[in-house]
């Protein structure tokens, strides 16, 4: 005999006994990175053991970067490595930079890609790197990194901006 299973949409109240759905529906969000994205904060609680947590949220980039463009600063997380995963195939610009010293980037050796819409990146810890730059807005990432209380994040802000182009 075969058991029959209705299949059900995927909601939060449904799915709970099980773990998070992942998403931004029905979460309040709050803005980053200048105003140009909603951070949709610890979607869902992974679990590790020891003292250390990781957090799945969901950045939603609501600015549009046209190229050329120029940025003017990079950040960095000492304290963990951060992911980002493209939720709808868009391809993102990623601006990166090794350490000079222990407290800016080297601008000589500044580097820029462009992904083709199905790759995400993870920078490690302490890598130098530019917010989220897209094509298309708004854009959906994934985004896992450390969760904590005690500060993450270095900004440098250039002396000159630097100009990016295809």
């Amino acid at each position: 005999m075969v058991t029959a299973i209705k299949i059900q949409h995927l909601t939060q109240e449904g799915f709970a006994p099980f773990g998070e759905v992942i998403s931004c529906d029905g979460h309040d969000f709050f803005h980053i990175n200048n105003k140009h994205t909603e951070r949709y904060h610890a979607l869902a609680d992974l679990k590790t053991n020891g003292n250390s947590k990781i957090g799945i949220s969901i950045f939603r980039n609501i600015k549009k970067t046209l190229v050329p463009f120029s940025i003017s600063m990079l950040e960095r997380h000492p304290k963990g490595s951060q992911a980002f995963i493209p939720m709808q195939g868009q391809p993102f610009l990623i601006v990166v930079a090794p350490n000079l010293d222990e407290h800016k980037p080297d601008l000589s050796k500044i580097k820029a890609f462009i992904t083709d819409g199905s790759q995400g990146v993870n920078y490690q810890i302490g890598t130098w790197h530019h917010p989220l730059l897209t094509l298309e807005s708004p854009s959906n990432f994934a985004v896992v990194d450390r969760i904590g209380t005690e500060p993450n994040c270095d900004i440098y802000e250039f002396p000159t901006p630097i100009q990016l182009f295809l």
